[in-house]
C-alpha cells in the first residue's frame, strides 16, 4: 500500500508552527419564557383571523339592462369596523414573528385613526400597551375607539411629524414602531392565505361575471392596492387595478411623474387615505390607473351610497365609489358588460360631524351639489356628465 509523499523540510528550514485551534463562539439567546409568550400571542392573533377572516360582498343597484354588476367589499364588518383590521392583523403577525414586539413593551403607530383603532384591539388581545400618534384633526370618534380598546392617543399639530414622533416614542420607551407606511405592502401574504383579493374572487365565483374588469382600491399606505394588484398578476387574471386619490395627497402626482420624492403640505380631508409623501408601501408599478377625485365628489358619492343601499360609510368609500361609477359609465358607453369591485372601507358613524354635516361642508368650502347631480343623472340615464 503506497502512501502520498510527505513534504520534507529543507536542511536548516524550520517546520511551520501548527495553526492555533480557535474556540467556537457560541451565544444562545433563546428564552423559553419569551417563546411561550410569543406562541400564545401568535395563536391569539391567528384565532381572530379564523373567527373573522371574511366580510360581505354587497351589490350596488344598477339598471339590469346595462349588464354590469357593481360590488362593494364591506370591510366595515370587521371587529374593529374597517379595512384596517386586516392590515393590523398582518402587521402584528409580522412584528411578532420578526421578534420586534415584546411582552410589556409598547407598540407605537403613526395613524390617522382606523389603523390605530385596529392595532389597539390587537395590542389589547396580546396584552401589550399601544400608543397612536395622530393628527390633531382626527375625528373624536376614532380617538374614542382607540381609547375604548385600551390605546393611548398622542396628538400632533403638524401631520407631517407623525413619523418622527412615533420613532422617538419607540426609542424612548424601548417599544416597537409598527410603521404601517413602510411595512403594509410586505406584511400581507399577497399570494393568497385569505387576503382581501383572494376573498373577493372566491365570493365572485358564482356570479355572472366572476372575473371583474376593474377593482378600485383607494390608498392610505398603499398596502391594499399592492396586495390586490400582486394577487391579480400572480393568478394571471385580466382584471385592472384603479387607485383613486383625494385632494391634498401626492400619490397621483408621484405615480404620474415617477417621482418618489413628490410631496404636499396640506393634510387630506378624506380620513384614512391620501398622504403628504410617497409612502414606501405604495407600489406604483403594480397599478394600471389612477384618478384624482375632488373631495366634494367623494362626499357626494358616499351620500349617494346611503340612498342606494341604506348604509353610511366613510369618505374613503366615497372616493372609491365615485371612481367605480365613472368606470361603469365608460363600460356602458362602450357597450361592455362585466363587473367592477370597490371597497366599503369603514362605517359612516365615525364621520357624522364631517361628511354628513352640511355645516362642515360649508366650513370647508365644499359644494357637493354638482357631483350629486352627476351621480343622479348617471344612474337614471347611463350617461356621465361631469
Amino acid at each position: 500500500m503506497s502512501t502520498a509523499p510527505q513534504p520534507q523540510s529543507r536542511p536548516g528550514q524550520q517546520s511551520p508552527a501548527p495553526a492555533p485551534v480557535l474556540p467556537t463562539v457560541d451565544v444562545d439567546r433563546s428564552d423559553p419564557e419569551y417563546r411561550d409568550w410569543l406562541n400564545e400571542a401568535v395563536r391569539k392573533v391567528q384565532a381572530d383571523a379564523n373567527r373573522t377572516a371574511d366580510t360581505h360582498l354587497l351589490r350596488f343597484p344598477l339598471p339590469e339592462r346595462w349588464g354590469i354588476d357593481l360590488y362593494l367589499k364591506d370591510e366595515s364588518t370587521h371587529p374593529t369596523g374597517s379595512l384596517k383590521h386586516r392590515l393590523a392583523r398582518s402587521l402584528f403577525l409580522y412584528g411578532l414573528c420578526n421578534g420586534w414586539i415584546r411582552p410589556g413593551k409598547p407598540v407605537i403607530e403613526s395613524s390617522s385613526g382606523s389603523t390605530a383603532v385596529s392595532e389597539a384591539y390587537f395590542a389589547s388581545l396580546i396584552g401589550v400597551p399601544f400608543i397612536a400618534v395622530m393628527p390633531a384633526t382626527t375625528s373624536p370618534e376614532k380617538t374614542r375607539l382607540i381609547e375604548f380598546h385600551g390605546g393611548t392617543c398622542h396628538l400632533v399639530q403638524d401631520p407631517r411629524t407623525v413619523y418622527e414622533v412615533s420613532a422617538r416614542l419607540a426609542a424612548e420607551s424601548g417599544g416597537h414602531y409598527m410603521d404601517q407606511f413602510t411595512y403594509a405592502e410586505r406584511a400581507t401574504d399577497w399570494r393568497g392565505n385569505n387576503n382581501i383579493a383572494e376573498s373577493i374572487y372566491q365570493q365572485l365565483r358564482l356570479e355572472r361575471y366572476p372575473e371583474p374588469a376593474w377593482i378600485v382600491a383607494t390608498a392610505g399606505t398603499g398596502g391594499t392596492s399592492a396586495t390586490i394588484a400582486r394577487y391579480v398578476h400572480y393568478m394571471q387574471y385580466d382584471t385592472r387595478i384603479c387607485v383613486p386619490d383625494p385632494e391634498n395627497s401626492c400619490f397621483f402626482d408621484g405615480w404620474l411623474t415617477g417621482d418618489a420624492e413628490t410631496h404636499c403640505t396640506t393634510a387630506s380631508r378624506i380620513e384614512g387615505i391620501g398622504r403628504p409623501r410617497m409612502e414606501p408601501s405604495f407600489v406604483p408599478g403594480a397599478i394600471d390607473r389612477m384618478m384624482k377625485v375632488p373631495d366634494a365628489a367623494s362626499v357626494a358619492a358616499v351620500r349617494a351610497l346611503e340612498r342606494a343601499i341604506g348604509r353610511k360609510a366613510g369618505g374613503s368609500t366615497g372616493t372609491g365609489l365615485w371612481s367605480a361609477l365613472k368606470i361603469v359609465a365608460e363600460m356602458v358607453a362602450e357597450g361592455r358588460t362585466g363587473s367592477v369591485v370597490t371597497l366599503l372601507c369603514d362605517p359612516g358613524d365615525r364621520y357624522l360631524d364631517k361628511y354628513y354635516s352640511d355645516d362642515w361642508l360649508a366650513a370647508q368650502g365644499l359644494d357637493i351639489a354638482p357631483y350629486a347631480r352627476t351621480i343622479e343623472h348617471f344612474l337614471a340615464t347611463g350617461s356621465w356628465e361631469a
